[in-house]
């Protein structure tokens, strides 16, 4: 006779660049193991592409394609995931800020971390008083590519990244898909651009949503109190356990 089936418990969260509401379950055993021999192999690319595969796993609404999600999506995903299967609340390190030295240990619920959007965030840059470009976020993959490779990421990698991102170039009478075009096209339009219109591209990934926390901290040593805001995106492939 078989053995019995344990029953998984379902929750919902919603996704947020797409804003599309979408079920999951906890990570189980065997994809704990796959993390478990990613972190062991201190190869970060093994390591996120682990992460990947086992918010693939998870999810259980159809339709979902993980490579297609933003970066900010699969870290929120997996904290959320992380947290239902392991526990809610974490032990970090956190740096006084009064003396940028004494790290005091704090516990944070990572049901508190959210996905902040800057204000003064727009995925439509105007170029000109003619065309306007529309860019996308980073995929898991480009994310992978552009920080987890040998070496600090240069110039060519740099516009390799913004090519990538590129969604649509558009004006009032014509409108040009960046999956229409090559990858040389998409960076010859990169190359051709002014210092001030490249400017507004890095602001785009600068003002980017990402994973944020505010918390309070007291330095034992000299009785401050300081709030800190924690990004997590940098964090994230090390704090899962």
């Amino acid at each position: 006779m078989p053995l019995p089936k344990i029953s998984t418990p379902t929750y919902e969260l919603e996704i947020p660049s797409l804003n599309q509401s979408i079920k999951y379950r906890p990570f189980l055993v065997k994809e704990e193991k796959i993390l478990i021999i990613a972190m062991e192999s201190e190869d970060n690319k093994q390591i996120a592409n682990a992460v990947k595969n086992v918010i693939s796993s998870c999810i259980l609404t159809k339709g979902v394609k993980v490579n297609e999600l933003s970066t900010f999506d699969i870290e929120y995903l997996f904290l959320n995931i992380r947290g239902k299967s392991i526990g809610e609340d974490v032990e970090v390190m956190i740096t006084c800020p009064d003396d940028n030295i004494t790290q005091v240990p704090t516990l944070i619920n990572l049901d508190d971390i959210k996905v902040q959007i800057d204000d003064n965030h727009s995925r439509d840059i105007k170029l000109d008083d003619n065309l306007t470009l529309r860019m996308k976020y980073p995929s898991m993959d480009e994310f992978i590519k552009n920080n987890f490779s040998s070496g600090d990421i240069g110039v060519a990698e740099t516009f390799d990244l913004i090519a990538s991102c590129i969604e649509q170039i558009y004006s009032e009478e014509e409108s040009w898909a960046a999956s229409d075009c090559t990858k040389k096209e998409l960076l010859e339009f990169v190359e051709q651009l002014s210092s001030k219109q490249f400017k507004e591209i890095e602001k785009f990934f600068d003002t980017m949503p990402k994973l944020s926390h505010n918390t309070k901290v007291t330095n034992p040593k000299t009785g401050v109190e300081s709030g800190v805001v924690r990004d997590w995106e940098t964090h994230l492939l090390r704090d899962w356990e």
